[in-house]
C-alpha cells in the first residue's frame, strides 16, 4: 500500500548519488581498500579484539537496533566464522561496504548482514543484522552462496554504480505497493530469506491454511501483484547502502513494521480466483522485521537473485540510528 510521505523521505536521490560521486576522489578507499577493511573488521570480531581493526575512536555501532560499544555484542559471541557462504558488495562512491555470510555464535550457525561506514580510511560506523538460518546448521541453502551472487559481470557489461542503486531501491516500493511491475525481476529470479527459499524454483507454498487449491504464483513478481504482502503495514527506513558495477550487486536495509490492522484481505491465486486472510489464519502479533536484501542485477538491468537477513523485533521498535548524524 503506498505511503507516499515514506517514500519521499528515504528513497536514494539522483543528487545524492551524484554528490557521492563528485566526492570519490577526496575518498582514501577504493574497492580493494573496502575488501580488506570488510576483512579486517571481521577478523577483528573472531579475535574479539576491536583493535585488530581500524575503528574511528567515535565510532558508532548497532546490531539487532541497540547501541553498542565495540567489544559487546557479536564481538563477545563470536566463536568462528566466516564459512565459506560470504558476499561482499564494496561500494567506493558511497565510501560503504556491505556483506552477508555465515558465522558462528557460541558454535551455532549465525546470518550476519553487515553494513560498514568509512571515512578517512576508519570505519565510522558499523551496523549488524544477526539471525539463525532457518532449518539450522544442515540446511544446504547456507553452506555457500548462489554462483550468481558472487560472479563477476564481464567488463564490457556492466552497469553503472548509479543504475545498480536505484534499480536495488525500487524493491521497497514494490514490496510496499504490492506491485510486482515496479522492479525489474528476471523471469528466473529467485529469493531466499534466513537461508529458505521464498521466492522463484523451489519456493514452498504458504504455511496459511487455504481452502482454495489453487496456488498462488510464487515467482518474484507473481508474488507481490498477487497481494499475499499486503500484511506488510510500511517499510522504514530504507537505504541503498552499497552497488559494486563489478559484481552486479546492489544492497539495501529497511525495516517493516506489521501491526496486522489491515485484516481482512483478498489473495489473488494464479486461475484468477481469491481467497481471504483474516484473523482466523493469520494468528500472529504485531511485530517488525529488519532486513537486509542483497540484489544480483545483470547486465540486462533485471534482478536475477536476491539474498536477505532479517530478524523479528517487537512492533515500533526504534531503528538504534536515532540522533545520528547522516
Amino acid at each position: 500500500m503506498p505511503n507516499h510521505r515514506v517514500k519521499a523521505a528515504l528513497v536514494l536521490s539522483a543528487a545524492t548519488l551524484a554528490v557521492a560521486s563528485s566526492a570519490v576522489q577526496a575518498q582514501s578507499c577504493d574497492r580493494a581498500c573496502i575488501l580488506k577493511l570488510t576483512d579486517q573488521y571481521i577478523a577483528a570480531m573472531v579475535a574479539h579484539d576491536p583493535s585488530k581493526a581500524p575503528l574511528a575512536h567515535d565510532m558508532v555501532f548497532v546490531e539487532n537496533l541497540k547501541r553498542m560499544q565495540p567489544g559487546e555484542g557479536l564481538w563477545k559471541t563470536i566463536s568462528a566464522g566466516p564459512t565459506t557462504f560470504k558476499i561482499y558488495v564494496p561500494d567506493v562512491t558511497l565510501q560503504q561496504a556491505g556483506w552477508i555470510g555465515v558465522v558462528r555464535q557460541d558454535g551455532k550457525p549465525m546470518m550476519l548482514a553487515l553494513r560498514l561506514k568509512i571515512a578517512s580510511g576508519k570505519i565510522a560506523e558499523a551496523e549488524h543484522l544477526l539471525s539463525a538460518p532457518l532449518g539450522g546448521a544442515t540446511n544446504p541453502n547456507i553452506a555457500t552462496p548462489r554462483p550468481g551472487l558472487v560472479r563477476d559481470i564481464p567488463a564490457g557489461k556492466r552497469l553503472s554504480h548509479d543504475r545498480l542503486a536505484a534499480i536495488g531501491i525500487r524493491y521497497y516500493d514494490a514490496l510496499d505497493d504490492n506491485d510486482g511491475s515496479k522492479m525489474p525481476f528476471a523471469a528466473d529470479c529467485q529469493r531466499r530469506e534466513n537461508g529458505i527459499t521464498t521466492a522463484g524454483e523451489g519456493a514452498g507454498a504458504p504455511s496459511i491454511k487455504d481452502d482454495n487449491t489453487s496456488p498462488i504464483a510464487h515467482d518474484c513478481k507473481g508474488q507481490l501483484d498477487s497481494g499475499t504482502f499486503l500484511y506488510i503495514d510500511r517499510i522504514e527506513n530504507r537505504r541503498l547502502i552499497a552497488a559494486d558495477p563489478v559484481t552486479g550487486l546492489a544492497m539495501g536495509l529497511s525495516h517493516f513494521r506489521h501491526p496486522f490492522t489491515n485484516l481482512p484481505y483478498k489473495v489473488k491465486h494464479i486461475d484468477g480466483s481469491t481467497s481471504e486472510r483474516n484473523a482466523e489464519n493469520m494468528k500472529y502479533k504485531p511485530f517488525d522485521m529488519p532486513a537486509a536484501h542483497i540484489f544480483k542485477i545483470g547486465p540486462e538491468g533485471t534482478v536475477h537473485e536476491i539474498e536477505a537477513v532479517g530478524f523479528i523485533a517487537p512492533y515500533q521498535s526504534p531503528t538504534g540510528w536515532e540522533g545520528v548524524k547522516p
